[in-house]
Order: C-alpha cells, then sequence, then structure tokens
C-alpha cells in the first residue's frame, strides 16, 4: 500500500471516529434534553396559594401571618364565584319539569369542577383526600383545570364517513339568560387573583414525602430506596465478582471446566432482566427465607424485602463485574508478578499486593457500569423489593420489609396511576433524579478512578 492511500484511510478512519463522537453528543443531547426540561418542571414553577396552604398544614414551613394574608385575599377574590353560584342555586329551585333537571345536572358539573379547581366550597366539610381538600397546588394544572370549566368536550358526528371529530364549545352557551351567565367572564380574568401563583424552587421535592399518591410531597422514599438497593447490590457483587475474576484468571488455568464457567459467565450476561426478577422471587422468597434458618432464627422476611432485591441485582450485575476485572487483571503487565514472586512473597500476597492494585482503574469501569444498570432497572425489583407507596425501612428492617424505588415508580406512575395527568411531572422529575443519580454516581466512581491512577504512576 503507497503512502497516499494510507493517509486516505487514516483520514477516513479519523472522520469516522469523529463522527461517531459527534452522533453519540447528539444523541445524548436529543434523549436528555427533554428529560431535563419536563423533569424540571417538577423543581421550577408557579405554585398556588393551594400549595402553600398544603406546605403549611402538613408539612409546617411558611410564614404564617403571610400565609393568612394570602389566603384572605383569595377568598376575597373567591367570593363572587360563589355568591354567583348560590343565587344560581336559588334560581334553579324556581324552576320546574325538564328544565329544572337539566340545570340541576349542569349546576353540579360546574360545582364539582369549581372544587377540583379551588377547593371545597365554604362552610363544606373538610374532606379526607387531600386533593380533594386543596384546590389545585400548581398553576399550570390550575389552567387545564380552569379549561375543562370554560369549555364542553363534545363529538361531530355530521360525516358519516369518519370517526366523530372532538369539538370545544363555550360552557357559558347553557347559561345564557342565567345568573350563573356572568361567572364563566369572572373567573379568566380573576382566575390569578383566586390562586395567587408565584414561581417557587421546590428543591424539597427531592426530600419531602409523597402524600395522595404523589399529588402532594416529594419523592424521598423513592431516592432513598433507590440507593439502598444500588449500594446493597454492590456490596454483594463487588467482593463476589473480583474474588471469582482472580480466581478465575490465577488460579483456575485453562481446563475445559474453566472454559465452560466463562462461557456461562458470558450467558449470564446476555439474560432478560425479568429473568433473574423471576429467579430472585423463586430462590430467595419462596425457597432460601422460607428455610427455617432464615426465616425464624434471622428474621428475614418471606415476602419483598430490600435485602432480596439487592441480591437479585447483584446476580444481574455479576457477569459485567466478573468480566470487566478479568480483563483488569489481565492488562497487568506480567513483569508484576514476577518481580513479586522473585521477592519471596507468596502468591496470593502477590495478588493482594501487586495485582490488584494495578488492575483497580480497570474493576472500577467495570463497577461504573454495573451501579448505573443497578439503579436504573425495573423488573428484577418488581418481584422481590418494590412498592408503589410507603415509607423507607430503617437500617435494621433491611431484611424485612420493602421500599419505593425510582425505577418501579416511573413505570408506576405511567401505567397504573388514574391521576398520571395531574403527576406528570413527577414522573419525569423522578426519571431526571434517576439519570441524576446514575451520573452521580458514575463521576464519583470516575474520579476514585482517576485518583488511584494517579497514585499507581507514581
Amino acid at each position: 500500500m503507497d503512502m497516499s492511500s494510507r493517509k486516505i484511510l487514516d483520514r477516513g478512519f479519523t472522520s469516522l471516529g469523529i463522527f461517531s463522537v459527534v452522533l453519540m453528543a447528539v444523541t445524548l443531547a436529543v434523549l436528555l434534553t427533554p428529560i431535563i426540561i419536563r423533569g424540571a418542571g417538577a423543581f421550577v414553577f408557579r405554585e398556588t396559594v393551594e400549595n402553600r396552604r398544603f406546605t403549611f398544614d402538613v408539612f409546617g414551613r411558611g410564614d404564617e401571618a403571610a400565609l393568612e394574608v394570602e389566603v384572605a385575599d383569595a377568598a376575597k377574590a373567591r367570593k363572587p364565584v360563589y355568591d354567583m353560584v348560590a343565587e344560581f342555586r336559588a334560581e334553579v329551585g324556581q324552576m320546574s319539569g325538564r328544565r329544572k333537571r337539566d340545570m340541576q345536572g349542569q349546576l353540579r358539573t360546574v360545582e364539582n369542577l369549581l372544587r377540583e379547581l379551588l377547593g371545597p366550597f365554604p362552610g363544606e366539610p373538610r374532606p379526607v383526600m387531600p386533593r380533594s381538600r386543596y384546590g389545585k397546588p400548581r398553576w399550570d394544572r390550575a389552567e387545564v383545570a380552569l379549561g375543562r370549566l370554560l369549555t364542553v368536550e363534545d363529538y361531530d358526528y355530521s360525516d358519516p364517513t369518519q370517526l366523530g371529530k372532538k369539538v370545544l364549545t363555550p360552557r357559558v352557551e347553557k347559561f345564557r339568560g342565567t345568573k350563573l351567565e356572568e361567572l364563566f367572564d369572572y373567573l379568566p380574568a380573576h382566575a390569578e387573583a383566586m390562586l395567587r401563583p408565584e414561581w417557587t424552587l421546590n428543591w424539597r421535592f427531592l426530600t419531602d414525602e409523597p402524600v395522595d399518591a404523589n399529588i402532594f410531597g416529594g419523592i424521598w422514599p423513592a431516592l432513598l430506596g433507590t440507593i439502598y438497593l444500588t449500594v446493597g447490590a454492590m456490596l454483594f457483587a463487588v467482593p463476589m465478582g473480583v474474588v471469582t475474576a482472580i480466581y478465575l484468571v490465577e488460579y483456575a488455568g485453562s481446563s475445559r471446566i474453566v472454559s465452560l464457567l466463562r462461557t456461562f459467565v458470558s450467558t449470564l450476561a446476555g439474560v432478560p432482566s425479568i429473568v433473574f426478577g423471576l429467579f430472585g422471587l423463586a430462590f430467595f422468597l419462596n425457597t432460601l427465607f422460607d428455610l427455617h434458618l432464615f426465616n425464624q432464627v434471622l428474621g428475614i422476611s418471606r415476602s419483598k424485602t430490600v435485602l432480596a432485591g439487592s441480591l437479585t441485582l447483584a446476580l444481574l450485575v455479576l457477569p459485567t463485574i466478573i468480566r470487566a476485572a478479568e480483563e483488569a487483571i489481565r492488562a497487568v503487565p506480567h513483569s508484576y508478578k514476577e518481580a513479586a514472586l522473585s521477592l519471596g512473597a507468596t502468591r496470593w500476597r502477590t495478588v493482594v499486593t501487586v495485582i490488584l492494585p494495578a488492575s483497580l482503574p480497570g474493576i472500577l469501569t467495570g463497577i461504573i457500569i454495573s451501579m448505573g444498570r443497578a439503579a436504573g432497572e425495573t423488573a428484577p425489583i418488581i418481584f422481590t423489593a418494590a412498592v408503589a407507596l410507603g415509607k423507607v425501612p430503617s437500617l435494621t428492617e433491611l431484611h424485612q420489609q420493602p421500599t419505593p424505588a425510582l425505577p418501579w415508580n416511573i413505570y408506576n406512575l405511567c401505567s397504573e396511576n388514574q391521576a398520571i395527568e395531574e403527576i406528570r411531572h413527577v414522573q419525569y422529575g423522578m426519571v431526571l433524579v434517576l439519570v441524576g443519580l446514575v451520573l452521580l454516581l458514575n463521576v464519583a466512581a470516575i474520579l476514585l478512578r482517576a485518583r488511584i491512577s494517579r497514585k499507581l504512576r507514581g
């Protein structure tokens, strides 16, 4: 191959590498940008006076005197609304026949929508559920509720060749000529006065407990539960993975059995995560923890626990750690081992004091990858550790209690929660926090790896 051809190939390979890096960066930006934008809505938003009332009532935070003034001003702005509703109720009482029945149904609909927007009417009993006790806590959701109050959703079936087309008609048309007609002009003009929205930075989203299925509060139990499961999985997987790699490289030799073991490890790395979840359910919960020693003597629960989830996640990431540790140990120059042995060190001491420290940066690479996977997995913890709601167990209860976790809660919110549209910001906020948690763990491990590498270089 002549020099010009080599230069062309070199430039082509360099261009291809640059293109790959740019493509990866663009893909990452496309993936993270909507997560960051939508997830930021859980932290930065316009909160209404209803959310400030809830925060003071439940968590005891806020200026009581300033809040009382706000509540009084909001009540003053809401009074005409309640007066118009009361006048129209009296007007309906004087109607008769079908018109009365129709107007009674329309009035109930308007009253329920007003309760959803502003909370209970003055003088009504205090509801049990916080979502019924308070109005909309966020201005963006209040605008949606206001839109439902001002318009009626209907479908146009005039074209028989097509499906019905959704049509929004002003609700005021149903109340023309009544005392409630003015309400539909008053509401949009005074909505901000009634709810008093203000921009806020809600960093307490990370530290508050959820209330009423995440309508209010934060995600602290799920965040802490994810940390418990991830750290627990690493505590089990890292020692087992490193010791296994040391055995396979330094002691096992190259027999057929060892080759078969490596094949098994490689196969486990490709097993779907749901299989690990089912294995954790069948082995840990239904078999191992059902034994007298574990259940009665050690007090380990046979139902979902943080311990069972951590063990299942440890099995999931174990193949990755073994393969990374194997490659890192093999990459240590053979001269290091020969020098240690020639100085009289035993085989095990050579491994512990020479080979293992020199391979630690490579081992940490496998740990970094494994931590990210363990923190983000959903399937293995569905059957073994995760619950949608509840408190995080204390350190002394990790073998007896389940825990909320970010991956499971994200899935649960988008698939099973009936009020998902009201808490979409919580779902995206959880995704943002989970991505941030994984990045934080990775950065910490990368910094540790860099520090160790510098020490090894002297």
